[in-house]
């Protein structure tokens, strides 16, 4: 799938869930004319809330086709965009799966709207403030040198996707980790204080990082998976050099 149909899966599923939010709201009103005067108030309140988030989420959403259809971000919809995407994740998974849809295809078009955003934003810092994040699948099986310890034990044996991280890494001057999950990969984000990251996981893993490091850019790239999940992954290379260069001072275009 092309990277423009992927975004469309999670934008599409947002703008259903929003539409679904309205109808809940419009059947609230019905209610409220229904019901008690304390009753009535009560629910007025709330629906005035839930008016002003569709308000917001609405305009959230029209920065986000904006920026699929444009590739540029209204500065005035940015901060909505990026809220209402993060917010609407759960909503979206959910209504994707009353309709069929895979949680991974979900994801991925997630993942692929916020890599948009990122490059919209161009943040560009030097090598010492970026880190490439790659989880522990991406080392050969067999490999007995433990470089979630020290990623300089890799023989760069061209055996795993690993030494070509390492020579990127020492091409650019960036920082890489190779992290054994999630709460690893906290941590290390936490040690190195990075002002970009970019991370290599699955889909699920991504999303679920994604979340829990906001307050940092992070472009994620997703890993590939020939030998089955969290066993001989692999990394498109060339997409990791690719996102360096946008995101380092003076890597060229």
């Amino acid at each position: 799938m092309m990277p423009e149909a992927k975004k469309r899966v999670f934008v599409g599923l947002v703008s259903v869930s929003l539409v679904i939010l309205a109808v809940l709201a419009g059947a609230g009103w019905y209610l409220v004319q229904k019901g008690s005067k304390a009753a009535w108030w009560l629910l007025l309140i709330l629906l005035s809330a839930v008016i002003g988030f569709l308000i917001y989420a609405g305009l959230g959403i029209l920065g986000l086709l904006v920026s699929l259809l444009t590739g540029r971000t209204l500065p005035i919809l940015s901060r909505a965009q990026d809220t209402v995407a993060f917010a609407l994740l759960p909503v979206a998974l959910w209504v994707g799966a009353l309709l069929g849809v895979d949680k991974d295809r979900i994801r991925a078009s997630f993942i692929e709207v916020n890599n948009q955003l990122v490059r919209q934003k161009e943040k560009r810092v030097r090598p010492q403030e970026l880190l490439i994040l790659a989880p522990i699948c991406l080392q050969d099986a067999d490999c007995p040198r433990k470089v979630t310890n020290d990623i300089r034990q890799c023989r760069r044996c061209g055996r795993c996707p690993v030494g070509g991280l390492l020579e990127l890494a020492d091409k650019y001057g960036v920082n890489l980790a190779v992290a054994t999950g999630g709460t690893k990969a906290r941590q290390l984000i936490r040690d190195l204080r990075p002002q970009v990251v970019i991370a290599i996981a699955c889909e699920r893993d991504l999303v679920s990082g994604l979340q829990d490091a906001r307050q940092i850019t992070v472009g994620a790239i997703t890993n590939q998976r020939p030998q089955g999940p969290c066993f001989n992954t692999q990394v498109d290379l060339d997409k990791v050099e690719e996102a360096l260069r946008a995101s380092l001072l003076d890597a060229g275009d």
